[in-house]
């Protein structure tokens, strides 16, 4: 314990693992699983949204193909949410440090459950109408989800203790993957029943009888069920207590930070209210977020954390641009025209679910595992080196991928992609920030990073999406203009990937120290950790 250290945070650092830090695991986590099944629910729905609302009249003698969303379309559908995100994220990383974590958390929660029931019942008949309001229900989805980053995080990192923080936050953050593949399995369960009472042929052989007029429902059910965790945990949010961290450090109270904490740990902590008054009047516990004495003590942890989440999301949501071409390669889904809407659906939750279980679930719970071993920089390095490597190898030699023999393999090589980001950067960028920074700061700062990483992720999602278009003006999708194509984006993401690995020298290494001894909140000689010297390899 170091000589300033307060009780209450000593006695939480020190904590064994308790049956609290589960059920902190399992709030903070249950919000993650919503995040993550809200986000990315819609890419299940966007093929029977094009279906039920841009499919043309079929006309004589002309080739007729299921409808599809246009691109501007699908870019608002699929991106308002991550825009929404970015916006929440800066909005109440804010408030969270300057209202309370606890207080914050019940909004978002809130907002989240109401904005997952709207955008089920988007308004209208007509299609502007419906894609309109799914867009606006979306927006503020993405704004409640946006919130749910820095406060989670910082909840789990100032309740933990310093021997098992970074397994407990990977945790909360692993959820992600459940929520991923909780929306493959919803979107198969739905699209089955319905295709079970309404068998419908395939848009080749009838067109019309292919979408039954009850697929309306399908994707609406799907993307609503997303309040229905979110709902479940409302309670046992409202009744978990402010953080001790808070309490004591933020809003100098003490007496109720050791009554919160009597409760929890179910042990007898003194107030020690003189101590708490004398951290505040030190100068290391007052400096503001754009003050000088930041920008010596934690500007190059900021620009390190920010600048990691921006490469690493701008590489992990642009590798959406090769699923479809990956799945149809292995016919996993066949071409449109050979299945009916319900069946496409089905197939595309079916290959989205088969991923998220063969690679993205398993590489968040590795970092679960090894994270207070290995510690975040060597992880985060790993997978970014890894990310690096598996990039290049797909896009040199991208033609020998594309031969049919070769089919098999590249799936392998996509997936170790994405299991290094969840065993890798996408788990650590989350983690760092929540333990890097000073308690009246911490919120804001993990949010200003996870917002540097959501404005990576559209430039990835989008950005890429028309960079990796055909450079020959024939292969060019409806709707696109020519890029750069799928081999030079991938050698692009590579490089992007080395940046990566170059900017994680910019981030300290956390691992077993407690959050006061790594800020200096509690003796005023912290907040300068070393950046590179102090780190060691485990071997």
């Amino acid at each position: 314990m170091a000589k300033n250290q307060l009780g209450v945070l000593n006695a939480l650092d020190v904590a064994k693992t308790q049956w609290y830090h589960f059920t902190a695991i399992v709030i903070a986590g249950m919000g993650f699983f919503t995040d993550a099944y809200d986000l990315f629910c819609v890419s299940l729905v966007t093929k029977l949204l094009g279906r039920i609302y841009y499919t043309a009249p079929a006309i004589p003698n002309v080739t007729h193909k299921p409808g599809s969303l246009p691109p501007n379309v699908a870019d608002a559908v699929n991106g308002v949410a991550l825009c929404g995100t970015l916006a929440g994220q800066l909005f109440f990383g804010w408030l969270g440090d300057k209202l309370g974590r606890k207080r914050v958390y019940g909004i978002t929660l809130i907002l989240m459950v109401v904005c997952s029931i709207g955008s089920g019942l988007s308004f209208g008949k007509k299609r502007e109408g419906v894609v309109a309001t799914l867009c606006f229900f979306r927006f503020w989805l993405g704004f409640g989800i946006g919130g749910d980053y820095p406060l989670s995080a910082t909840i789990m990192s100032e309740y933990a203790n310093k021997k098992t923080r970074g397994a407990f936050i990977a945790a909360v953050f692993a959820m992600q993957g459940f929520g991923i593949l909780g929306g493959g399995i919803v979107a198969l369960i739905v699209s089955s029943a319905f295709r079970n009472k309404y068998d419908s042929p395939s848009f080749d052989s009838d067109p019309g009888l292919s979408l039954p007029e009850q697929a309306d429902y399908v994707w609406r059910i799907i993307v609503m069920f997303g309040a229905v965790p979110a709902a479940l945990t409302y309670y046992w949010r409202m009744k978990m207590p402010e953080t001790a961290r808070y309490t004591a450090l933020v809003a100098k109270n003490a007496k109720q930070a050791a009554a919160d904490m009597s409760k929890v740990l179910q042990v007898t902590l003194d107030a020690e209210e003189e101590k708490v008054e004398r951290m505040a009047q030190e100068p290391s516990n007052s400096f503001g977020l754009f003050s000088k004495e930041f920008a010596k003590r934690h500007g190059l942890h900021l620009l390190g954390t920010t600048s990691t989440w921006f490469l690493l999301d701008i590489a992990f949501y642009s590798q959406n641009l090769f699923q479809k071409d990956i799945f149809t390669a292995i016919g996993w889904i066949p071409s449109a025209g050979s299945m009916s809407a319900l069946e496409e659906v089905f197939k595309i939750a079916k290959a989205q679910t088969l991923i998220a279980l063969c690679s993205t679930v398993p590489g968040y719970w590795f970092t679960v595992a090894f994270i207070d071993y290995l510690g975040r920089f060597t992880i985060q390095l790993m997978g970014f080196f890894f990310m690096t490597v598996f990039m290049f190898a797909l896009g040199i030699p991208y033609h020998h991928w594309t031969l049919k023999s070769n089919h098999l393999p590249f799936v392998v090589m996509y997936s170790f992609t994405f299991f290094f980001a969840n065993f890798g950067p996408n788990a650590t960028t989350f983690i760092v920030p929540a333990e890097i920074f000073p308690a009246r700061l911490r919120s804001t700062c993990h949010g200003i990073s996870a917002a540097c990483g959501k404005a990576g992720a559209i430039v990835g999602a989008f950005g890429f999406l028309y960079a990796a278009q055909s450079q020959d003006p024939k292969k060019v999708d409806a709707g696109y203009h020519t890029g750069i194509g799928v081999k030079n984006s991938l050698i692009a993401l590579g490089c992007i990937n080395f940046l990566g690995m170059l900017f994680t020298f910019l981030v300290p290494e956390p691992k077993g120290k407690s959050l006061e001894e790594i800020t200096g909140e509690d003796d005023g000689e912290g907040g300068e950790i070393e950046t590179g010297t102090s780190r060691t390899v485990p071997v």
